[in-house]
Order: structure tokens, then sequence, then C-alpha cells
């Protein structure tokens, strides 16, 4: 089925794929600080994750929100123009409260079609901000 151009392919992926090994980094990090937000980059290409680059939170106040170093976003990028991996979203934990967008992820999200993993205590849920808010994509760590 082909995709209509007015229809971005980021609109219309309601499934994503992680390796397990990004998933489990991504747990780990979370782990490393259970009183402060932990965030990071999801590279890969279309609907796979197939990494997790961890990234050190330069929010004003970590333990209720994050702001991704831009140092590390640049470097990711730089490195997606030279034929590497994409930047396909972020992913960060709310150490006291569920994996769902907070207050705070709805009002810092641009409707970009960017993932947003949240790591809420074991639960790591998906979602994409988009032009209605945030839409939750089930997530799929059974590719490799």
């Amino acid at each position: 089925m082909e995709t209509p151009r007015h229809i971005r392919y980021a609109d219309v992926v309601t499934k994503v794929e992680i390796s397990r090994e990004a998933l489990a980094a991504i747990k780990a990090h979370a782990a490393t600080d259970p009183e402060h937000e932990v965030c990071g980059l999801l590279l890969g290409s279309g609907d796979r994750i197939t990494a997790a680059a961890p990234a050190r939170n330069i929010a004003d106040d970590p333990r209720r929100r994050f702001e991704i170093d831009p140092t590390a976003l640049f470097k990711a990028l730089r490195r997606e123009r030279a034929g590497g991996p994409g930047v396909l979203g972020y992913y960060h934990s709310h150490p006291h409260g569920p994996a769902l967008p907070s207050a705070t992820d709805q009002a810092m999200a641009e409707p970009n079609g960017k993932l947003w993993l949240i790591v809420g205590g074991a639960e790591v849920r998906a979602w994409r901000a988009g032009a209605r808010g945030f839409e939750e994509v089930e997530l799929s760590p059974s590719w490799r």
C-alpha cells in the first residue's frame, strides 16, 4: 500500500520494533539514577530502533524534567548525515511516575512525529509526538 504524499510516514506508523539490546540499555540507564530523569536518543531506521545512545540530562530540575545535552544530539545528527543510523526520537525516565507523557512532556514536545520512549518503573511505552498531541505506538521488542 502506498502512502499518499500529504500524509507523512511518521503519522501512519502504529508499531515500532526495538532490538532487545536497545531496550535493555534503556532500562539499565534508567536504573542508574532512581531519583532523576535520565534521557537519551533512539537510533535506527524506519520503524526499527536498533540502538539507544544515553545523553546527559541538562535540565534545571532533572527530578521533574529532562533536556538532552545538545552536544549528544549534534553528534548523532552528524553521524546520521555521514550514513549512520537516524535519530528516530528520544527516551527518558519517570522515576516516580508512570510511563505516560506528563504535562511537562506535552508542553515540551514538538509535533514532529518523533518517538518518545518513557520508562516508568518496570514499564516502557512508546509515544509519537504529533499534531494531535501524543499518540501511543505499539512497542515490539521481538526484533533481534
